[in-house]
Parts: C-alpha cells; sequence; structure tokens
C-alpha cells in the first residue's frame, strides 16, 4: 500500500501480503498511518459528519453476484475496518443489510476506539421493517452495542414491538424515511461521526440532501459487465461536485477520498 497523493514528506506505505490482523508484524503502525489518513476533522465536530465507504469495480460494477465482497481485497478490507473503528455509528439501507448479510459490527483495532464502545452500532434505515427479526444483527449481543432501527409508520406495530425488545427501535417518517430524519436521530443519539456503507438508495438520499461530507471510493482492478448498480441512486440527476483530497494504491487498488464542498 503506498500514498500516492498528495505527495507529502511522510508518506503511507506498507506491504501487503495478505489479511491485516492484530498479530501481523506492523499492523499497528500502518493502522495508525491510516487513522491519520482518514481522520474525521479535528476537535469537537458541531454537526455530524456522514463520511460514505463504496467499492466499484473499474466498469463501476458494485457488486459480483449480488455482493460486493467479489469485487474487495486486502487493502479495501483493512480500511473497512479502520473507518469503522474511527466511526461513531455505521449506517445501512435495509436492502444492502440483507444482501450482504449484515451482523454487529466486529471488534477491531481497539486503539481506534478512544474510550468508546468497542465497536460502533449499526443503524438500519427501512421503511416496514422487513428485516429479519431473529437474525443477530437484530436479536444483538448483551456485550456490544444494540442496532439502531430507523423506520416509518409503515412498520407493523407487532414487529416495531418484537425489534424493540433487543434493538433500538425508532419511527422517523410517515411512509418515507428522510436522509434529514436519519441524520439528526444519529446526531439526537450522540453520534458525530457517522459511516455509510450504502446502499445506492440510501446513499442517493444523503447526496440528493446536501448530507454526505465525504467519499471513500475504491476502485477494484476488475472488469465486471453484466447488469449490478451503481454506487449512488437516484430517480433524479444528482450532478454534486466533490474533489479528490488523497488516494492510496495497492496491488492494482486504487483507494480515494473525496470531499464535497463545504456546507
Amino acid at each position: 500500500m503506498r500514498q500516492i497523493f498528495p505527495q507529502i514528506h511522510r508518506q503511507l506505505e506498507a506491504k501487503l501480503t495478505g489479511p491485516m490482523t492484530a498479530d501481523t508484524p506492523g499492523a499497528d503502525e500502518l493502522v495508525a498511518a491510516l487513522a491519520e489518513f482518514y481522520a474525521y476533522p479535528g476537535g469537537t465536530l458541531d454537526r455530524p459528519w456522514v463520511r460514505a465507504n463504496m467499492i466499484a469495480s473499474v466498469d463501476g460494477a458494485i457488486s459480483v453476484d449480488g455482493r460486493s465482497g467479489g469485487l474487495s481485497g486486502n487493502a479495501d478490507r483493512l480500511v473497512f475496518t479502520v473507518l469503522r473503528g474511527l466511526a461513531d455509528v455505521v449506517l445501512v439501507g435495509a436492502g444492502t443489510a440483507r444482501t450482504e448479510r449484515y451482523g454487529l459490527a466486529k471488534p477491531f483495532w481497539p486503539q481506534l476506539r478512544d474510550g468508546r464502545p468497542p465497536t460502533p452500532p449499526i443503524a438500519v434505515v427501512t421503511k416496514a421493517l422487513s428485516l429479519d427479526l431473529d437474525s443477530r444483527l437484530v436479536r444483538g449481543d448483551p456485550s456490544l452495542p444494540r442496532t439502531i432501527v430507523l423506520t416509518t409508520t409503515y412498520a407493523p406495530a407487532d414487529r416495531v414491538a418484537a425489534a424493540a425488545r433487543t434493538a433500538d427501535v425508532f419511527v422517523v417518517g410517515e411512509g418515507h424515511v428522510s436522509g434529514h430524519a436519519v441524520i439528526e436521530k444519529l446526531a439526537e443519539l450522540g453520534h458525530r461521526r457517522i459511516l455509510t456503507e450504502g446502499g445506492p438508495t440510501l446513499l442517493g438520499e444523503l447526496t440528493s440532501a446536501g448530507l454526505l461530507d465525504e467519499l471513500c471510493v475504491t476502485i477494484s482492478p476488475l472488469i465486471e459487465g453484466g447488469q449490478a448498480g451503481r454506487m449512488v441512486s437516484s430517480p433524479r440527476s444528482l450532478t454534486a461536485g466533490v474533489e479528490l483530497v488523497a488516494l492510496l494504491e495497492d496491488d492494482g487498488f486504487l483507494l480515494g477520498r473525496y470531499l464535497r464542498p463545504a456546507r
């Protein structure tokens, strides 16, 4: 892994030969460098900072056989865990939670948690609470933060009650969960560093509402073809400028950070 933009005196550079774990030689140094590379704005945030992390093939596909894992590599998986370690909460749409078989966030890199719980909670946006209520995502684990469920008045009362036994359920919309309602509720719960992992509809909602501050994109050195979707989906065209502020490369994978103009 090497930093190719911007060119600075002390660049991030390390050799990844396989999956990175806490026992891998040099792991602490590399994780510390990545934490600096992906640091949120300094000081106490006066408003939520919304960061998205997505992966796509060279030809724009965001999945292989319906899931993103087929596009990933060692560097992308490492950055995935670092970004989760830096976040206060991980936000995801119900469709992505189902397709990617989400569970609770796993404890990784405790040095990034700064006295916070060992993992960030997962927050799921679901119009009708169409989640598997017996899944580990909803049932939870007493040693980890409870999953946050953000739903609407369309959700059946019995499903809301059932989910609320093991998760924190909030009705934040009437038939639709807006991006503003999502971010406002998470901020109300004390979460300022918000990491969203998609899917495309949720990311489109946040982008169209002007709520997305940062987009972290991994470009996988694969050509997928097929009918895989794009990373942002919206019923109308969204033209939103972003600025490339940093770029890493590892084994053909490009990992970029893009910032939206200040809002």
